[in-house]
């Protein structure tokens, strides 16, 4: 390990953070390659998952990637997909020595790059930003090892855990810094989602806005009867941003072909009762190749997302407005009898956002429930 390992990794982080939300099913990977102490040449995944990070740092620094040392956020892929092998790349290069954090879960990979990059006589350092690296790639790794992605829940609520009043009146709970946060945490999955009380309600657009992306996330709207407005916001909007509708076997044949022929994604997701089964509509989005979902409510999808304990991570936006028992509570019913049946959460971090208290939380396994 050399003194600066920590500090290259860093901004290779910094620019595989660049692709979070575009590169889906594939890792946004970020690379630096340094040569006598000098950044030669950087690059990140790019949207859609091609070209990957390495090549992209490979194109910019030419004949001086020669002997360099290349910092790399995942073990560089050693398989031919759309791309052929970043192994490939980095030996014809010529570089000197390999840097990254751990090896890629992907069984495609796993040990096999690094296996390729000591064959050819390169150094490779591992074990490099570890902890930071494993929550850049959380949800691909997810994605990996349990076939469906990362689910994150935002609540933003009142002070006494209030959405709305009783007349369904909620902009703006919280305030503007807390509104734009929303809008880069966004910006960061692959899909944003809500339930269809949620359009019906409050026609929201569901994009990314106050900053550029190079795509729009994928909207995803749970509705099991495929009844909602086709002159709104959503409908109109399909052409910028795709839009995906998770509806039941009993949705009318009329409303799938026009929600089709509007050009949306229809996933037709398995029922539990009169209900959707939660766990294979996640499942079924892990299958098209999402690997960070964002879930913004309301209540009774957020009940039904933690009933069915898909929910890994839980953002809780609390604005300092108090609306009282009347007003609408965040979650719908859990039918919880005992208090060791609850789901529940680990804290990552408490900030103030503008006049804000933002709560992030990661979920524990059920047996560290206990």
């Amino acid at each position: 390990m050399c003194p600066d390992d920590e500090h290259y990794m860093d901004r290779a982080l910094e620019l595989g953070r660049r692709g979070l939300g575009n590169t889906w099913p594939n890792p946004a990977v970020g690379c630096v390659l340094v040569r006598d102490n000098r950044i030669v040449g950087e690059g990140w995944t790019q949207p859609g998952g091609t070209p990957h990070a390495e090549t992209q740092a490979l194109a910019m620094a030419g004949t001086l990637a020669q002997g360099a040392t290349a910092y790399v956020t995942l073990e560089p892929c050693a398989h031919h997909g759309k791309t052929p092998p970043c192994t490939d790349a980095l030996i014809d290069a010529g570089v000197s020595r390999v840097v990254a954090p751990f090896d890629d879960r992907d069984p495609r990979v796993a040990g096999q790059g690094f296996d390729q990059l000591r064959a050819a006589g390169i150094e490779v350092t591992t074990g490099i930003a570890t902890l930071a690296a494993a929550e850049h790639h959380a949800g691909f790794f997810h994605s990996i090892e349990l076939g469906r992605p990362l689910l994150t829940l935002k609540l933003a609520t009142s002070l006494d855990g209030r959405i709305a009043t009783a007349s369904g009146d909620s902009q703006w709970i919280t305030g503007p810094e807390a509104r734009a946060h929303v809008h880069n945490l966004r910006a960061s999955n692959d899909a944003v989602m809500v339930g269809a009380g949620t359009v019906r309600a409050d026609d929201p657009l569901l994009t990314v806005r106050g900053r550029n992306v190079p795509k729009q996330p994928v909207r995803i709207v749970v509705t099991r009867r495929l009844d909602l407005p086709r002159d709104g916001n959503l409908a109109h909007t399909i052409p910028d941003a795709p839009l995906w509708l998770c509806h039941g076997e009993d949705a009318p044949s009329e409303a799938r072909h026009a929600w089709q022929t509007l050009g949306a994604k229809l996933v037709q997701v398995p029922p539990i009762g009169r209900q959707l089964d939660i766990a294979a509509m996640i499942q079924a989005l892990g299958d098209a190749g999402l690997t960070r979902v964002f879930c913004e409510g309301g209540g009774e999808l957020a009940a039904s997302l933690l009933h069915a304990d898909v929910v890994d991570r839980l953002e809780l936006h609390m604005g300092g407005v108090i609306i009282g028992a009347e007003g609408r509570p965040a979650l719908g019913a859990l039918g919880l009898d005992r208090l060791s049946d609850a789901p529940r959460f680990a804290l990552r971090s408490v900030r103030q956002i503008g006049d804000d208290v933002v709560q992030s939380w990661s979920r524990l396994p059920r047996q560290s429930q206990a």
